[in-house]
């Protein structure tokens, strides 16, 4: 199926509705432009024409869809309960929009076997034009010697208070030479900006400073900031101190070693 810009604008439109409900934004992009700039070990295994969505949540998703999805559903098992959020959100979306199309859809959690993960989610923000990936190769004159420096992704409306969360590849949908590649918003075009950026990013990034390099028109809230500060196996307990899941039994068999054994690691 060959797609015109037209109908691109029409692919995202519907997700870009479905979604936004929930606090997520979509951007479009070409197969080809996210596998030119890696090594041929990650990229994906479709022509360069084929059409893709990476999909971002946005600081109201833990309000819009995260707590409502805890109150209805619960999580289940022991995956993430944010994981378990967005799959849920985004299978949706794919299943209402397109129920005759099959789309690859691919979480930034998710690994391959080779432990690779199953895309690189902040290339792909950035070949999408969503938000610009700051990378060591972008700092001239480094200060930091032969030190390695992980790269970090700036939104241009809500700088770092942002994840990007899946990205759906159209199985057969094509897109013509009339799609252009959009630029990301350079939000930190100085040296000194970047150095600062990558700094805070990769020396103090428990501080959240690096999220305000740019001024954001929206941050996480409070409730969202103590959930994200928490550590991940200490989220559960909090969640039920919310309400949002049931209280472990308030008396267990004491004779039961395997009850002592789930309370302790709450």
């Amino acid at each position: 199926m060959a797609a015109s810009t037209g109908n691109v604008d029409v692919i995202t439109g519907l997700l870009e509705d479905y979604l936004s409900k929930f606090g997520f934004e979509c951007y479009p992009l070409k197969v080809g432009w996210y596998n030119s700039v890696l090594p041929p070990t990650l990229r994906l295994a479709y022509p360069d024409d084929s059409l893709a969505v990476v999909v971002l949540s946005t600081p109201d998703m833990f309000e819009l869809a995260f707590l409502p999805f805890m109150e209805e559903r619960g999580c289940q098992g022991l995956s993430d309960p944010i994981d378990q959020c967005v799959k849920h959100c985004v299978s949706s979306a794919v299943s209402q929009c397109f129920p005759r199309q099959t789309v690859d859809v691919r979480y930034d959690y998710e690994l391959l076997p080779s432990r690779k993960p199953k895309f690189l989610a902040q290339t792909a923000a950035h070949v999408s034009g969503a938000a610009f990936y700051y990378q060591q190769s972008d700092v001239r004159d480094q200060p930091w010697a032969e030190k390695k420096m992980f790269g970090v992704c700036v939104h241009p409306r809500f700088g770092g208070w942002f994840a990007i969360r899946a990205l759906l590849v159209f199985d057969g949908v094509t897109v013509g030479p009339e799609m252009s590649q959009p630029v990301p918003p350079d939000c930190v075009p100085s040296r000194e900006g970047r150095v600062q950026l990558l700094e805070a990013f990769n020396f103090n990034w428990q501080d959240w400073s690096y999220r305000d390099i740019v001024h954001p028109v929206q941050t996480y809230s409070q409730k969202q900031r103590d959930y994200f500060s928490t550590r991940p196996a200490q989220r559960i307990a909090l969640l039920k101190t919310w309400g949002f899941l049931p209280m472990d039994n308030d008396h267990p068999d004491p004779n039961s070693d395997a009850q002592s054994q789930v309370n302790g690691h709450g």
